[in-house]
């Protein structure tokens, strides 16, 4: 279990700042994210526009701050 949600953010970015992934790497990644996304029915979606409402209003009060 998670303990300290900061420190584990923290930790994760600077992992991040070491890997030092080039374009094509980024895309295999990105690549087998969507397949799995895709293996597990996540994608594509059955309708896009499913709960839109929600995101149009949150969308609202979060750029009228």
């Amino acid at each position: 279990m998670i303990k300290n949600s900061k420190q584990l953010r923290d930790f994760e970015r600077e992992y991040e700042k070491k890997q030092n992934r080039d374009l094509d790497e980024k895309y295999k990644i990105l690549d087998a994210m969507y397949r799995e996304a895709k293996y597990l029915g996540v994608f594509p979606l059955k309708n896009p526009l499913e709960g839109i409402e929600v995101d149009i209003k949150i969308a609202k009060v979060v750029n009228s701050v």
